[in-house]
This record gives C-alpha cells, sequence and structure tokens, in this order.
C-alpha cells in the first residue's frame, strides 16, 4: 500500500519504529511541522524543554539510560546554536543522539533571510558547524533525499555520537510518495569484533587481570558480559568516572571492585594495574580525566583494549560496534580448554579514598552529605551527577544502586547537564524496559543557576526527579583553583547568598522544595522528596572553601593522604566461581 506523506510524518513514523517514545525540544517557526506530526502519533511524545540545550542533554540522557536512540529537535538561528553545547557532550562521550534541526526554507537561502544558516552569500553555515560536533551531519536539498538520509544518520549515531539532520522548512512540509513498509527499517546490526587477539593474551597470563571498564559497556548494555568475563578471570574491576553503573554494585563482583580511575577517582587503582599480569580496558579511550595517575602503571603493564574507539595510550585494540557481542565471543573462547590457568587475584582487595583537608566552614561536608545519600538511596535508582566540586564528590564517594544507572558528563564537562539528562532519563526509564524509580541529580548553585530552571520542566510533566543541589553560593571549584594557584588575593566566583530551596517553592507552587544544613535535616528531607510521586528539591548549605577529592588539587597541597579499606576476596580464586550477574 503506498501513500503520501509529508516529510516530518515520514521522519516521525520511522523514529516510532525504532521504538523512540520521546523527542525532546523547543517548538518554533522551522521545526513547528515536526511537532505537528509527532502530535498525530500517540506512541511518540515531544516533551517542551525550556532551552536547546537542556533538550540536547534531555535526548542524552535517555540514550545513557538505556531506552534507546535520543532525539532532539529545535528550530534554527540562536535555537539551533544553542544545541551546540549538548551535542557536544554527546560527541566527546560517544553518545547516541540525533538532532532535527529546523532551517528557513531553501527558496530564501543567501537572500538575506531571517536565522539564515545555508552557508551562502556570507550567512552562517550550519552544516560546516554541527559537522565539527557530530558523527554525521547533512542538509536536505529535496524531499526525497530524507528516506535514505535518516537510516544513515540514525546508523550513524549507533556507532556512537550525535547525527544531525539539517531540515528546511519546505523540505519538512513537502509531501513524498512512500511505500508504508518504510516506515518499519530493516537496517543491518553493528559489526561484531573478533576477540581472538585478547582472548589469547589472557590465556597466556599469570597472576592477576584487572579490568578498567568505560561507557560503551554501558551504551551497549554489556554489563552481564562484563561479569561473566570478571568472574572467569576472577579479575577485579575499575571503573572510569562516567561508567560507575557498570560493576561494582551488589550483585556485579563487588567483592572485587576496585573504584573509580582518574583525577576524582581511588588511588588503589594505580596499584592493582602496576601488580598485574594484563590489564583490560573494555569500551574507554581512557582520556586524560579518566587516566590520570595510571600513565606509569599502564605503561609498565602488557595492556590490551577491546572497545569501538581506541584508547588514548599504546596498546593492542580490537575494533567491535557491538561490545556486548564481543564479549560474548571472549567468554565463549575462555571456557573450557581455552580458560586461563595461570590466574589468581591477592587474597585482599586495597580500596582507598583520597582526603581533602578538613574543612570547618558552614553546611554540610561532601563526604558526609554522600553518606546520607548513600544510606538513603534505594536500589533502582538512577543518579546523574553536575560537574564541579559537588561531582568530584559524588563520582568519589556515592556508590551506583544496583540496577540504577549512575551518568556524569565529562566529555565536556558543561554545567547544568545533570538537569536535563535526570529529565531524559526519567522519560526513558519505562522504553528501557525496566521498572519504575526515581531519578537523583546532583548539582551545584553554580549548575543550577545556568540550566536549573528546567526544574520547571520536572514539574510540568510530573516526573519522579528529586534534585539534590548543593549551595555553598559560588563556583566553587574556580574558587578552589583561586585559592590554590593564585594566592586567595581575590575572588570572581563567590555569589550573594540564595536559598534555592526556598525560593523554587514559593516559585512553583506545589513542588516539594527545602533547605537543610545539617546531615539530620538532610536526612529527613531525602525520605519525604523519595517518597512523593512528582518532582522535589533539596538544597543542601556546604562551604565553598572545602577542598573536593580532586587529585590535581590535593597533588597542589603538601602532605596528601589517603584513607585504605581491604575488603576479602579469597572467594574470587575459587576454580569454581560463577558469574553472579
Amino acid at each position: 500500500m503506498f501513500g503520501k506523506y509529508r516529510v516530518v510524518d515520514h521522519i516521525v513514523g520511522h523514529l516510532a519504529a525504532l521504538g523512540v517514545d520521546h523527542v525532546f525540544g523547543v517548538d518554533g517557526a522551522n521545526i513547528e511541522d515536526l511537532y505537528d506530526a509527532a502530535h498525530f502519533r500517540p506512541e511518540v511524545t515531544a516533551v517542551l524543554a525550556k532551552h536547546e540545550f537542556s533538550a540536547a542533554t534531555m535526548a542524552d540522557g535517555y540514550s545513557r539510560s538505556g531506552a534507546g536512540l535520543g532525539v532532539v529537535a529545535a528550530t534554527s538561528g540562536g535555537a539551533a546554536l544553542n544545541l551546540v553545547a549538548g551535542l557536544g557532550e554527546s560527541f566527546a562521550s560517544r553518545v547516541p543522539v540525533l538532532a532535527l534541526v529546523g532551517q528557513p526554507a531553501t527558496a530564501m537561502d543567501g537572500r538575506g533571510s531571517f536565522q539564515d544558516t545555508s552557508g551562502r552569500n556570507g550567512s552562517l553555515d550550519a552544516q560546516a558547524l554541527f559537522s565539527a560536533v557530530s558523527v554525521f551531519c547533512e542538509r536536505l536539498l529535496a524531499p526525497a533525499d530524507i528516506v535514505s538520509a535518516l537510516p544513515r544518520a540514525v546508523s550513524a549515531a549507533r556507532t556512537g555520537g550525535p547525527a544531525v539532520l539539517l531540515l528546511p522548512k519546505d523540505i519538512q512540509q513537502a509531501c513524498i510518495a512512500l511505500d508504508d513498509r518504510a516506515e518499519h527499517p530493516n537496517g543491518s546490526g553493528p559489526s561484531i569484533g573478533n576477540p581472538h587477539l585478547i582472548a589469547r593474551e589472557l590465556r597466556r597470563a599469570t597472576g592477576q587481570v584487572t579490568i578498567i571498564a568505560g561507557e560503551q559497556v554501558a551504551r551497549d548494555d554489556a554489563r552481564a558480559e562484563l561479569e561473566h568475563l570478571r568472574a572467569l578471570l576472577r579479575a577485579r574491576v575499575a571503573t572510569v568516572p562516567d561508567a560507575k553503573d557498570v560493576a561494582g554494585t551488589p550483585g556485579f563482583g563487588s567483592s572485587s571492585a576496585l573504584g573509580v580511575t582518574g583525577v576524582m577517582g581511588h588511588p588503589s587503582v594505580a596499584e592493582a594495574v602496576a601488580a598485574s599480569s594484563v590489564c583490560l580496558i573494555v569500551g574507554t579511550r581512557l582520556t586524560v580525566t579518566a587516566r590520570g595517575g595510571l600513565d606509569d602503571a599502564l605503561a609498565a603493564v602488557r595492556t590490551v583494549s577491546i572497545g569501538s574507539a581506541r584508547p588514548h595510550l599504546r596498546c593492542t585494540h580490537v575494533h567491535t560496534d557491538d561490545l556486548r557481542g564481543s564479549l560474548r565471543l571472549l567468554n565463549q573462547a575462555l571456557r573450557g580448554r581455552g580458560r586461563p590457568s595461570g590466574l589468581r587475584v591477592p587474597d585482599l582487595v586495597r580500596r582507598t579514598e583520597l582526603r581533602p583537608p578538613d574543612c570547618g566552614g558552614p553546611g554540610l561536608r561532601y563526604r558526609d552529605a554522600m553518606a546520607v545519600l548513600d544510606r538513603a538511596l534505594p536500589d533502582g535508582t538512577d543518579i546523574v551527577v553536575d560537574a564541579g566540586n559537588t561531582g568530584a564528590a559524588a563520582i568519589h564517594h556515592l556508590a551506583a544502586r544496583r540496577g540504577g544507572r549512575f551518568v556524569a558528563a565529562l566529555g565536556m564537562g558543561g554545567m547544568g547537564y545533570s538537569f536535563g539528562a535526570g529529565i531524559g532519563m526519567a522519560f526513558g526509564r519505562a522504553n528501557g524496559g525496566r521498572p519504575g524509580g526515581r531519578t537523583v541529580v546532583i548539582a551545584g548553585d553554580g549548575a543550577f543557576f545556568m540550566h536549573g530552571l528546567e526544574v520547571h520542566t520536572a514539574v510540568q510533566y510530573g516526573l519522579p526527579v528529586t534534585f539534590v543541589l548543593f549551595n555553598n553560593n559560588a563556583h566553587a571549584m574556580c574558587v578552589t583553583r583561586e585559592q590554590l594557584f593564585y594566592e586567595d588575593r581575590y575572588s570572581y566566583n563567590r555569589f550573594r547568598p540564595s536559598s534555592l530551596g526556598t525560593g523554587l517553592a514559593a516559585m512553583f507552587p506545589g513542588l516539594t522544595s527545602v533547605d537543610v544544613s545539617d546531615p539530620t535535616q538532610l536526612a529527613a528531607a531525602l525520605r519525604v522528596a523519595l517518597d512523593i510521586e512528582g518532582p522535589a528539591v533539596v538544597s543542601v548549605e556546604c562551604d565553598a572553601d572545602e577542598i573536593p577529592p580532586f587529585a590535581p588539587f590535593l597533588t597542589a597541597l603538601s602532605g596528601n593522604a589517603a584513607v585504605t579499606e581491604q575488603v576479602p576476596t579469597a572467594k574470587e580464586n575459587r576454580a569454581d566461581v560463577a558469574a553472579s550477574a
């Protein structure tokens, strides 16, 4: 059966056939036809954000939640430019996102139209701009182009990163003759890399194996396969900061979890790598943020890698766009006669914490607040943390929940990311086949002042999101830098005091929103904020002069020490240990 469809109808129908159930954006003249098309597809909800950056981070968070492809839509001009920072995060962190960007009608290209971004006659070139923050960018020149361009964009995004389609308004409105079956795409799957080189290295290993797991484990939902591999190798596992939920949570080899790598991580990871026969890097490029403190240890150890991108260090690398499939092959190769025979781990795992100097200022200390959160957050909770001192503390101290996600945007470190991402994750939970649960956003007041009014979107849609705001009346990481590197002679980064909880309660009638200043108040506020149906805000008073658990800062201070805990792992040495996933 054949019919005539507008280009926007085809786009929305194609996305619905892929299982996309939400499109995030801000409406406007040159994207309104897409919103119109979504209105007539009940299986697709078009979500209205308050800012295009947040709409992009909603799509990013939706994708990271495991719900499927995140989609963001924006109109032309300044709205399109607002997408760039959000897409830059998805690009750097290799998160699949599809961006649908409206443009003025093609008849006005280069003729001085409002918001002309055709690149003609001296106008801004949107294709050149978005090509720098995407793995695919194409400007449609004819209505029929959408039939091939859309599947190519989706396929490119699924390799890891944003794909952008620039859609002139006249092309969006144009009709194309289309077979209805085209709405049900049947694309080929991603390539599965053969891990035989890695299997060979692991069979030859004697002693211990350390695994460093990264963000592709989450993107490809290879958590169970990683746990089976860990059990086969009796390995100890560290995660990069933006992949805390892929290992070490209860039921996923927690007794052999080393903690987090990098500048916000745990020093014992470097010790474990240095003592290893082989270090296996799984699904991460190991940027400086994730690699800090590990370079010497990695250089001295046989290192192998598997993933969609080669790490930022010399090693044997196996490319795969389907990490889940490749890990299944690796697990099969290491069973039975192929099982390594010389592997063993020490009976104790050392876990270390960074110890910042004491701070006697007002409010809660970061570690104390994270301890309260750790006791309060139930299994299944998704956690999204923002940039800055608050993010460093959460990454270092707060464990991922069993069955929950833990997301940190460290690709570009854009402040305010967590507000949109948390909303996207809340929308995406059902589509990802996961049981109901709550999303907790952890952010500082500096991040809130950038994009925190996206709280209104959570209010508007009644989402189960709890926003925990650490209010120290400053861009605190910048204050720390002023103190450590500029002799504390001045500060550009301290704010006039604010009461965020009280202010938001007054701004949004009916919103549960409070200010707290001690652990008892925080615990009581969280009990309420985690038990209601809709959104809630808890603003925590803290001190801008507190140094966070961030290695470069602590290195600048003399006499830094680490706290050590030793965890028994003798059961990992048994030959009959089974995967617990």
